[in-house]
């Protein structure tokens, strides 16, 4: 949202307002060099040349199960974003403050690092070790749900014997 960038932004530098226009003449302002932000953004992300030719990746997608569809999907999606925002959420806040202005509000090192008034490297270490941390993180959670993952015991072990008994006495 161009506006809560516009809010940062003004609590930011609400020193440095002279007075020369209206207090929402500056707001508005703020407002709109956000937006322009985030179009010049958005135009970087369209100018990415992919890896492979838009002929390979449309016959590969058409090989892709379309798995946005049904309700259980939509049920795992939030699990999954549900373990993500709590992974996120145990950061330290240095790490965290980082990581979600480089991947949510898809800030650039230079503006991350002007926002947090620390160096563009100090940005770029931060990011990367938020990023390690989260994989660990989420590494740990999928190897505690594998363990569950064909879970042998109660009904599901029996049908499985049953099946196997009834193939051998053939």
């Amino acid at each position: 949202m161009p506006w809560q960038g516009a809010y940062l932004s003004a609590y930011r530098s609400i020193g440095s307002f002279r007075g020369d226009a209206t207090l929402s003449t500056w707001l508005s302002r703020l407002v709109l060099n956000e937006c322009g932000m985030r179009q010049r953004r958005s135009a970087r992300r369209r100018d990415i040349i992919p890896l492979i030719s838009s002929e390979a990746s449309a016959t590969e997608t058409e090989n892709v199960p379309d798995v946005a569809e049904g309700p259980d999907h939509a049920a795992a999606r939030t699990q999954t974003r549900s373990i993500l925002e709590s992974k996120v959420g145990g950061l330290p806040e240095a790490l965290r403050v980082v990581f979600v202005l480089r991947a949510v509000e898809e800030l650039s090192v230079a503006e991350t690092a002007e926002t947090l008034r620390i160096t563009q490297e100090t940005v770029r270490m931060r990011h990367f070790r938020a990023k390690g941390l989260l994989r660990e993180a989420l590494a740990r959670e999928i190897d505690l749900a594998e363990s569950d993952l064909y879970e042998f015991g109660g009904l599901h072990c029996d049908a499985v014997v049953a099946s196997v008994l009834a193939k051998l006495s053939r």
